[in-house]
């Protein structure tokens, strides 16, 4: 019998979009798998009346309160029986023959720990997503490789999962690392087979356009990856060099200030520091 194949999809208020994720899963010509939606703690009405009673064949729903993606992708792998994962988020789709092909890469390379595709806009903007292409170590300079991509479940296990302190995004950015440091390679199929929903504003606008959080995750990739980025700093383009010296330096300023209504608390690297707020006299 064929290896199984968990896709695994947060949703947070995301309802409206959910049908069509899932349909694109059941349209795969590679027939043994399942489903786990996670519904991440949404607010949204239609997300929760619709994901209360949601009947689809190969499909199961998990609820949970609202933990972010990196821990809501945990839960529904931790849930998983399949060998293979592949997430995918909830406004997002694939092609019908990306498990199958992605399967096989796996199945023929055993060293191959991620495999990935071409990528294709739809939604507020259409047209191709040109990633540049894999190369290690350049990717220490960003990511290149969207979180839609296929990976063993054993591989998840060694690595710890996606880290919960990526709290911003860029968790898939970080447990791609995690596999690469493990030893494991990257598979491109050149093929179009992933469509990436395009929004006017998402999580990964919300961190490119807000310094504190953008400075707070380059941190976390630091703080996981430091031996890796010690090893080749001799690539890093100028940006990430002198973040990274920064880092390592320890004169790191406030990354990120959290307003509570009885403390104030600065977050720097994976310290906290909680300052309790004076309340005006009068």
């Amino acid at each position: 019998m064929s290896e199984k194949v968990s896709v695994v999809i947060p949703c947070y208020n995301h309802g409206k979009y959910v049908d069509e994720a899932v349909q694109s899963c059941l349209n795969q010509t590679y027939e043994n798998i399942e489903i786990i939606i996670v519904n991440d703690g949404s607010t949204d009405e239609f997300t929760n009346s619709l994901l209360n009673n949601y009947q689809k064949e190969k499909t199961k729903v998990i609820t949970t309160h609202n933990q972010g993606l990196a821990m809501a992708r945990n839960t529904a792998i931790a849930a998983a029986s399949g060998e293979y994962i592949l997430p995918l988020d909830a406004d997002d789709k694939i092609a019908p023959t990306y498990i199958e092909k992605a399967v096989n890469i796996l199945k023929q390379k055993e060293n191959v720990g991620i495999v990935y595709c071409r990528a294709e806009f739809f939604g507020k903007q259409t047209g191709g997503w040109n990633l540049p292409e894999y190369k290690f170590p350049d990717i220490l300079n960003g990511n290149c490789i969207f979180c839609t991509a296929m990976f063993r479940k054993s591989d998840w296990k060694d690595v710890g999962g996606y880290k919960k302190e990526m709290i911003y995004g860029w968790e898939d950015y970080e447990f791609w690392l995690s596999l690469i440091e493990k030893g494991r390679t990257v598979y491109k199929i050149p093929e179009t087979l992933f469509f990436y929903r395009k929004h006017t504003v998402s999580m990964v606008t919300k961190l490119e356009e807000n310094v504190s959080k953008k400075d707070y995750s380059y941190n976390q990739i630091f703080f996981f990856h430091k031996k890796m980025y010690k090893e080749y700093k001799g690539i890093l383009q100028n940006d990430i060099k002198n973040r990274f010296y920064l880092f390592c330096s320890g004169k790191m300023p406030f990354f990120y200030k959290e307003v509570t209504p009885t403390h104030k608390i600065y977050h720097i690297g994976r310290l906290k520091i909680k300052v309790k707020r004076r309340r005006k006299a009068g």
